[in-house]
């Protein structure tokens, strides 16, 4: 039995509900609506809108025949569904007129287009009734009055544009509750007042102009959360006070129009990765500072700093900051119609040409110059005596010729002045006496001559740093010098000074670092120089110097570095103080030098008598005998382990990889006597000898440790521990060990392995071929091989952290502990501050105190050990992370240029990506596909161009970041950073 005989009224309802809905669609399909009403109210409307204009030279309006829909007027269009008027587009139709409130009844409409035609009379307030308009385009009429506030209630509204009418009033603060608004365009009005706070709120805005005004008072500060502007034009009204810095923030800001203002203060664009030209300035007449350091500006063209001459109407102008930019070209003559009030002028750092104009002596006022780092040419213009005020010129890193301006004397308030590495001839000039405040004088690496005056260095105690290295200065230098008690670097190296070193020097007791070298100094080293107890750094090799090596040397606690090699110094070398450490000692190149460390390598002294008091020789035989019992016992014992060990792994193995078994005696001949000519490296734990085996056959690296350091039986125990147990092509390859006495009954300890043909990474990166070096290879690395030895480190520390029976942290990781064999592949060495770990210490994190006391490589050590977190696996990480960075810069960590809080890692994250040419290797950016890495293959039909390695450098240099982060939660797994690397290495070979 059917429902509907139970409820036959609800059948009939759902039958004609039915019916109705057919009849609904049936009426949408044919174009019919329940709301004709509407329709009637749009066409109402629309012909009133024909009814208001007055001039229709082209009959364009004939379309709107009422016997004809609207949808299909010209300018008119509708919605498919309700067919009710959705744009209304009158652009460029040359009507006039006015527009009618009853605009305000197209209730549906989106778009409303009058541009460019001359409609007149005021912008109807009945828009605002227009709750779904997107567009409002009103731009080029002749419309008045205010702008109708409450266009506010227009809440979809994403343009308005109202610009180049005659509109009057101030703009409405409501505007800034449109929070879609991209577009506000109201320039060339008559419009007053400010742009209001509210507009703080446009989050969405990008384009905001005003230009062409009368808007008065100050830049209302709303740009901290309009982040989304492009575009700001405010030019051409009669703004006043400073802009504001929230301004300079912006990170999409490309235009920036402020001139024919009153505006004063400074305007500092300072790191914004700006790009392009510098538009005019010509109307900045109150501008006090402009400030564009570090961007990409200018084309390297030639007219690039023709904006200069725009600011010669800026008269209260004080600071000009143009350095580290792409700006080109010359420097042009207007410089010298700058205001007087001029007081910093930075230009350094660009790709500057040509000669320094005479006319920057008209800014009298100037108190710092800096030009450096360009490739200025011809003389230095005399006309920079003018500058009275002038305490600072850097011109270093040029190609200036000529010789120093006499007129330099009339500087008496100057004190700093760098001319290095240029091409400057002749002699200091003797005006330079007049220069009292000088602190500094830098004009190393020039072509200047003859002799120094004792004028120019006695001139007072003022000098702080002189530096007049690499140019060919001659005849004795002044003992005037001693007058110099202020002094803390002096650099004369590379010159031809001869005579006696003056015994004034020791009168400059603040003198920290001394470098002499390469001259033609004789005698001997004066004894006056006991008073420097002050000195870091004191090098005197390669000169003609005599007689014994002062005692005094011995007790100065802060000299870190003494090098005295290639001289004709003679008798005993002192062994106290830093005579202690080969490592900062050098003495090479004396033939008639005896005694001193062992790793000295030098001559038993002849008369030498035993001074210390200590134990009987008897017994100093005794120990000496049982500790070299010890020691063979523990050497077989770690070759025979090592043996076993190996032959489980691989029963297939040769004879040739059994250990070697070598004596003293036999590394004393392999490394002929131990010989400074066979020295290959030196560490804090011992010396690296190249020594040859087995009649000529085995060619090897003799670690020599230094005993006298408390830490070097330590470490021969943690690295015949940590070789013992590890096997990796990455690895260096421990061949044998050596424990037993020397000749003289002293401990003696050696660790023996595969010779690498070249040498450390550390080499390759920061030492240039020798005076005479027979090696014909260029020492230097391309991207790939750089990029094929960092693969090789992470796949050695993946190796020792994860594939271990115990993870292995190896403490120490940096360029000089990284070996290249004839292949160039690297291989991870020296063992001696490795730690291992439990497995739960392996990923634990390092909040955990520790006494072990691991130091590291300063630069290369994780911060968390430095607060005596316990060793772990991410500190290798970040050894690494540093490791890389200095690998594809160049700059090692330690570098001078990282003072204070900047540091390699912050340096490399700061340039990254847009500026990673200021980080990189210059090898590396200037490498333009070379070999295998750019052929006619790779070329695409679109760019035609080689595909070059920018890309896999800025990745790789990411990768650099991400392991040296502080943080230690923020560093890669070396998996991690492995398995990136690789893919780096894998996308360059896809292109070929």
């Amino acid at each position: 039995m059917g429902i509907d005989k139970f409820f036959p009224s609800l059948s009939v309802l759902a039958f004609f509900s039915l019916l109705c809905m057919h009849a609904f669609v049936l009426n949408s399909c044919l174009g019919f609506s329940f709301g004709a009403e509407n329709n009637e109210t749009d066409s109402l409307a629309l012909l009133e809108i024909k009814a208001r204009i007055t001039e229709d030279p082209f009959a364009v309006m004939s379309s709107w025949n009422e016997t004809i829909h609207f949808c299909q007027w010209r300018g008119v269009t509708c919605s498919n569904r309700h067919r009710r008027a959705t744009g209304l587009n009158l652009e460029s139709l040359k009507l006039a007129g006015s527009i009618p409130p009853h605009v305000g009844n197209l209730s549906f409409l989106r778009v409303i287009n009058l541009q460019n035609n001359s409609f007149g009379q005021e912008i109807p307030t009945e828009i605002g009734r227009l709750r779904r308009l997107q567009v409002l385009r009103l731009n080029n009429n002749s419309l008045g009055g205010d702008i109708p506030s409450n266009l506010s209630a227009c809440s979809q509204l994403l343009e308005i544009d109202l610009g180049h009418n005659l509109l009057v009033g101030g703009i409405p603060e409501e505007l800034g509750t449109l929070s879609k608004l991209r577009v506000l365009v109201l320039r060339y009005n008559k419009l007053r007042g400010s742009v209001p706070y509210s507009f703080s709120n446009l989050s969405s805005l990008e384009v905001l102009s005003a230009s062409s005004n009368t808007l008065s008072g100050s830049i209302t500060d709303i740009f901290g959360q309009v982040t989304k502007l492009t575009e700001i034009g405010l030019a051409d009204n009669s703004l006043s006070g400073m802009i504001p810095p929230s301004i300079f923030n912006l990170p999409s800001l490309i235009r920036f129009s402020i001139q024919l203002n009153e505006i004063e203060g400074h305007l500092s664009m300072l790191g914004n990765n700006l790009h392009g030209n510098v538009p005019s300035l010509e109307s900045l007449h109150r501008l006090e500072r402009f400030v564009l350091t570090a961007n990409d500006l200018g084309s390297g063209g030639t007219n690039d700093l023709s904006f200069i001459c725009d600011l010669s109407n800026a008269t209260k102008l004080k600071r000009l900051n143009l350095n580290m930019n792409n700006f080109g070209g010359i420097l042009p003559q207007c410089i010298a119609n700058l205001s007087a009030s001029l007081q910093v002028f930075y230009a350094s750092d660009n790709k500057l040409v040509g000669s320094i104009p005479n006319g920057i002596g008209n800014l009298v006022n100037l108190e710092s110059l800096y030009l450096s780092m360009n490739q200025f040419s011809g003389e230095i213009p005399s006309d920079l005596g003018k500058l009275q005020n002038l305490y600072l010129l850097d011109l270093a890193i040029n190609s200036l010729s000529g010789e120093i301006p006499s007129s330099f004397g009339n500087l008496s308030r100057l004190t700093k002045l760098y001319f290095d590495q240029n091409k400057l001839q002749g002699n200091l000039p003797l005006s330079l006496a007049e220069c009292h405040n000088l602190q500094v004088l830098f004009v190393t690496n020039n072509n200047l001559s003859g002799n120094i005056s004792p004028r120019v260095i006695g001139l007072s105690s003022s000098y702080i740093s002189l530096d007049l290295s690499q140019n060919r200065f001659t005849s004795p230098f002044p003992q005037e010098v001693g007058k110099l008690i202020n002094l803390e670097y002096l650099d004369v190296s590379e010159n031809m000074f001869s005579g006696q070193i003056p015994s004034g020097l020791g009168s400059c007791i603040k003198l920290e670092y001394i470098y002499l070298q390469g001259n033609l100094f004789q005698e001997t080293i004066p004894l006056s120089l006991a008073s420097l107890r002050g000195v870091r750094e004191l090098n005197l090799s390669h000169n003609n110097l005599s007689g014994k090596i002062p005692k005094f040397l011995e007790s100065f606690v802060l000299l870190q570095s003494l090098n005295l090699s290639y001289n004709m110094l003679e008798g005993m070398v002192p062994i106290e103080g830093v005579f202690k450490n080969a490592t900062a000692t050098s003495v090479k190149g004396n033939r008639e030098l005896c005694g001193g460390v062992l790793e000295f390598q030098l001559p038993k002294c002849k008369r030498e008598q035993l001074k210390k008091v200590g134990l009987s020789l008897t017994l100093k035989l005794i120990i000496s005998i049982v500790s070299a019992l010890l020691g063979v016992t523990f050497a077989f014992a770690f070759m025979y382990h090592c043996c076993v060990h190996r032959e489980r792994k691989d029963r297939t193995s040769s004879d040739k990889e059994n250990f070697l078994r070598v004596s003293y005696q036999s590394l004393l001949k392999a490394t002929n006597g131990f010989s400074s000519s066979n020295l290959i490296g030196a560490g804090s734990f011992g010396s690296v000898y190249k020594g040859v085996l087995d009649e000529g056959e085995t060619t090897v690296a003799v670690k020599v440790l230094n005993l006298v350091n408390p830490g070097a039986s330590k470490s021969f125990i943690a690295e015949c521990e940590a070789l013992r147990n590890i096997r990796h092509r990455n690895l260096v390859k421990v061949l044998s060990a050596c424990s037993s006495i020397d000749y003289n009954g002293n401990d003696f300890k050696a660790l023996v392995y595969e010779f690498m043909v070249n040498g450390t990474l550390d080499d390759w990166l920061h030492l240039a071929p020798t005076v005479g070096e027979t090696n014909e290879r260029p020492r230097t690395l391309n991207f790939s091989q750089r990029l094929n030895i960092s693969i090789d480190i992470a796949m050695a520390l993946d190796y020792l952290h994860h594939q271990c029976e115990t993870p292995i942290v190896h403490c120490d990781l940096k360029p000089s502990n990284v070996l290249l064999n004839d292949d160039m592949i690297g291989h991870v060495g020296d063992f001696g501050l490795v730690r291992f770990l439990l497995k739960s210490q392996d990923s634990c994190s390092a909040n955990q105190s520790s006494t072990c006391g691991v130091k590291g490589t300063i630069g290369y050590t994780p911060p968390e050990y430095g607060m005596g977190n316990e060793v772990w696996t991410q500190g290798d990480v970040y050894s690494y992370g540093i490791l890389l960075l200095e690998l594809f810069t160049g700059k090692r960590p330690t570098d001078e240029m990282f003072q204070g809080s900047v540091n390699l890692h912050k340096f490399v994250k700061a340039a990254l990506p847009n500026k990673m040419e200021h980080v990189a290797d210059p090898v590396i950016v200037q490498e333009k596909g070379e070999g295998d890495m750019c052929n006619d293959d790779s070329l695409n039909e679109d760019t035609r161009a080689c595909i070059n390695i920018r890309d896999s450098l800025i990745s790789v240099l990411e990768v650099g970041v991400a392991c040296s982060a502080e943080l230690p939660r923020e560093r890669l797994n070396i998996s991690d950073a492995l398995a990136k690397m690789c893919q780096i290495r894998n996308k360059l070979q896809a292109r070929k």
